[in-house]
């Protein structure tokens, strides 16, 4: 896909039904020292709570000042919202401080997320825009993030020689 938001992006599918879709890209981390300005805007924090930069993560471009946590749903608050047997999520930054004086749970942080209008990612998908797959919270959040946009579409038997990267594939 020739757009910079989704190109080579894993979008993992949160919510998907007659009225569209939501994702969140879970394999393009942030790496700028110019994020912690969002944070100041986006998270209030004692100066005890240590956030590490490379734990945030571009969801997509909805809401890029929205806070979303992808965690492990062995940790679940009031609020989480279980996507699946081993996935939640939820947008509390009391949650996140807990995550990570917790250390056992494992979560990503993401900034944004992507949406669909009704009918247009069945459209995308028809026109193969995207490859669909099941996924594991192993996968979400044990593979490097620069590793698992191949490891995805290898899983899938897609050739990524030097011809790949025509446009219609994701």
């Amino acid at each position: 896909m020739n757009d910079p938001f989704f190109s080579r992006s894993v979008v993992y599918i949160c919510e998907h039904n007659n009225d569209g879709a939501m994702g969140i890209i879970i394999n393009k981390q942030f790496n700028t020292p110019e994020l912690n300005k969002v944070f100041d805007k986006l998270f209030t924090m004692d100066d005890s709570f240590d956030l590490f930069i490379n734990d945030v993560f571009f969801g997509g471009p909805v809401l890029l000042e929205k806070g979303i946590i992808l965690h492990h749903s062995d940790y679940m608050s009031p609020e989480s919202i279980s996507i699946s047997k081993s996935i939640s999520i939820t947008s509390r930054n009391d949650v996140l401080e807990d995550l990570k004086k917790n250390k056992k749970t494992p979560f990503k942080l993401m900034l944004g997320h992507s949406g669909w209008s009704s009918g247009q990612l069945e459209r995308e998908i028809e026109n193969g825009d995207w490859l669909i797959q099941t996924t594991t919270s192993d996968f979400v959040f044990n593979v490097p993030p620069k590793q698992m946009w191949k490891h995805a579409a290898e899983s899938l038997g897609v050739d990524l020689g030097s011809t790949f990267g025509i446009s219609g594939q994701a």
